[in-house]
């Protein structure tokens, strides 16, 4: 049987709950393959997903929604490690910690 991640929209709720995502600019720290971002960046203004791996990287880029790509950016590294002169309006921890 193949495993069904959050299919009751739990986790998609709780971060609709948490604040509204609609014209920010928000930077996701540990976001692995993209599975989370596609659930909120087409509200975003613009997002950067992070995550020191490069392997989820390549597969989050790989499986980028096509309507995404001009409003996610993503990048190899850790938080420590990264530098932007952008600003964002939130930042999104899930599943990093």
């Amino acid at each position: 049987m193949p495993i069904r991640i959050d299919p009751e929209g739990n986790e998609t709720a709780a971060l609709f709950d948490f604040g509204s995502l609609t014209g920010r600019r928000v930077l996701e720290i540990g976001c692995g393959d993209g599975r989370l971002t596609w659930l909120y960046a087409d509200q975003a203004a613009h997002v950067v997903a992070l995550d020191p791996n490069a392997d989820d990287i390549a597969l989050a880029i790989k499986n980028c929604p096509p309507h995404l790509r001009e409003r996610v950016e993503f990048r190899v590294g850790t938080l420590q490690e990264f530098e932007s002169p952008a600003r964002f309006d939130l930042a999104l921890l899930a599943w990093s910690l």
